[in-house]
């Protein structure tokens, strides 16, 4: 065989080759990298496959002011960043690969990419929600420049400015009373006249000043003082009026969206158990419904939904990792 030849089978064969791994976490948001951190502490070389976009959603965040031990705030890239390498110094090891099929059904669990397959002992899943778009124009391009999908987290930078909140269920509601902290005026936008949030919310936001409902009208389109990439915020939406079809700009400056969360456990339907909703249904420690697979953050958490909370699954999940390992 010529070395040429000899060479490539060689190759063909490394690529072809399954790992083994103690302990794998599919995901690199906080709650992600929190597990990996701990998990790195306890020695067990934690595998993590950063999947489509590192960080998640609180890497597209421009300004972070609510993660403890930073004062002064920081970008959501930065606190990423920062955490990943921390779990990098404690042995965590990052892989930029997507995991697009598992198997459960005994271990060790397999978890294959494209470009190798994983025999594991352990899984963290930690895969996130991704926020349900309105899906118009301008909405992604002003992400974090006036469009958000998170009050608790951006609610302080509008403060006195025009604000609108689109949706009509219960965090819709709970959102803006939240935002009427921040904003001069809250208005709630919904393409329908009546609410699937809760009467005690409806009774708290029609007694309340600062909110004003708008209702029978979606947003058409979100435009800013200028292109987004030449450093545009929002400061104007297109309504359309569904009953009437009269189409008119409207001044906003910050647009929070709250129009549903997709869960993303696609990967995972038919292996393990979830809600009607597709989020994943865990025990106390974090345990799905296979025995050594855990879940962290908002995989499984369709209340709290904040970075911290995530973190603190995160850590929670990495522990009951490493105990469940020490087990056996």
């Amino acid at each position: 065989m010529s070395h040429e030849l000899a060479h490539g089978s060689k190759l063909m064969a490394q690529s072809e080759k399954t790992m083994s791994e103690k302990l794998a976490i599919i995901g690199s948001g906080p709650a992600g990298l929190t597990a990996a951190l701990y998990a790195g502490r306890a020695f067990l070389e934690p595998l993590v496959f950063v999947g489509p976009a590192f960080g998640g959603q609180i890497a597209t965040t421009t300004e972070v002011e609510n993660f403890p031990a930073f004062p002064d705030g920081l970008q959501g890239p930065e606190l990423t960043q920062r955490m990943r390498e921390q779990a990098e110094k404690f042995g965590a090891r990052m892989v930029e690969e997507i995991i697009e099929r598992v198997d459960f059904s005994q271990r060790p669990y397999k978890l294959y990419s494209a470009e190798n397959e994983y025999k594991v002992d352990s899984v963290i899943i930690a895969t996130g929600a991704t926020p349900r778009p309105l899906g118009v124009p301008g909405e992604l391009d002003y992400i974090g420049r006036g469009v958000s999908y998170c009050a608790t987290c951006d609610g302080f930078f509008f403060r006195g400015k025009e604000i609108l909140v689109v949706g009509g269920g219960d965090s819709a509601f709970q959102e803006a009373l939240f935002l009427t902290k921040f904003g001069k005026r809250v208005r709630i936008v919904h393409r329908r006249d009546s609410f699937r949030a809760g009467a005690t919310l409806q009774k708290y936001v029609a007694e309340n000043p600062k909110i004003e409902v708008i209702t029978n009208t979606v947003i058409e389109s979100i435009n800013g003082t200028a292109p987004a990439i030449e450093g545009g915020k929002v400061n104007e939406v297109i309504f359309k009026n569904l009953k009437t079809g009269e189409v008119a700009p409207s001044a906003a400056e910050g647009i929070f969206i709250f129009v549903g969360h997709e869960p993303n456990s696609q990967l995972f339907k038919g292996h393990l158990e979830m809600s009607d909703e597709g989020y994943l249904v865990v025990d106390k420690h974090l345990q799905t419904s296979v025995p050594g697979v855990f879940a962290a953050g908002e995989i499984h958490d369709n209340w709290f939904k904040q970075a911290i909370t995530s973190a603190g699954y995160g850590c929670m999940a990495a522990m009951s990792a490493e105990k469940f390992l020490s087990q056996r």
